[in-house]
């Protein structure tokens, strides 16, 4: 008899070590740690082109596109009637490449003129204005690059990248990016907000994540951006820069 009761009472506790081990592994690891997996996401942003995700707007190279640049005239400054305009001040300097059609010192890729002699392979800081900066020196560019799953620009749309960056240094090798990644259903929902700088030709730059909607509000952390070179799967007419981005997040 007793050996029959303790049969049964180690039965039980081998039930309850089950049960136990169960409610452990149907935990959810995010609400368990608080932390989000890691995030990982293929930006393609398109200067030119039938179809642009990014397009110059303000600056020296606004004028490719609006006609003007944005406050070019000098405040006070009353042109005679039928007068003839002065030339840009940047004269007989290139704005835009030779062989594609792209302004000068703009994109993700420091979109450059024809090689030179040197064979320097980052032209565009060499391309310099008047003032003895860089062409695209100041110049926005506002986006609405596509995010997808794989490099391919043909694969699984999750969402867009809707901002600005803007070449904020002086020999045209940084460009300060801000911008909402917006996801379109799929593993993730709702937005992240992005914000620093991308180093022209390096091989990794980091951005701050700076908050986010929904399941990722008072979201925290960086963002690595890994420039590739593109598929080339799907044929684009513009000037494509494919970055890889990785996205830690914390609370």
């Amino acid at each position: 008899m007793a050996k029959r009761s303790l049969t049964i009472a180690s039965f039980a506790m081998l039930l309850s070590f089950c049960h136990l081990t169960m409610s452990i592994t149907a935990v959810d690891p995010i609400a368990a740690t608080g932390k989000e997996p890691i995030i990982e996401l293929y930006m393609h942003d398109i200067l030119g082109g039938s179809n642009p995700t990014a397009r110059p707007v303000t600056g020296l190279l606004g004028n490719i596109y609006s006609g003007q640049v944005p406050f070019a005239t000098p405040v006070g400054f009353n042109p005679p009637q039928g007068g003839i305009p002065i030339p840009n001040a940047n004269g007989a300097i290139p704005t835009v490449n030779g062989v594609t059609g792209i302004p000068l010192g703009t994109g993700l890729a420091g979109t450059s003129f024809a090689p030179n002699n040197n064979n320097n392979q980052n032209n565009f800081q060499l391309l310099l204005g008047p003032d003895g900066l860089g062409l695209g020196f100041g110049t926005i560019t506002v986006i609405d690059d596509i995010l997808t799953s794989q490099p391919e620009l043909g694969s699984q749309m999750v969402g867009k990248a809707q901002g600005v960056y803007m070449a904020s240094s002086a020999d045209g090798s940084r460009q300060m990016m801000v911008f909402t990644a917006l996801f379109e259903g799929g593993e993730y929902g709702d937005s992240l907000n992005f914000y620093g700088l991308y180093k022209i030709g390096s091989t990794m730059s980091r951005l701050s994540v700076i908050g986010g909607t929904g399941k990722f509000k008072n979201a925290k952390g960086f963002a690595e951006l890994r420039p590739l070179i593109p598929p080339g799967q799907v044929a684009t007419d513009g000037a494509e820069t494919l970055l890889r981005i990785t996205v830690h997040l914390n609370y």
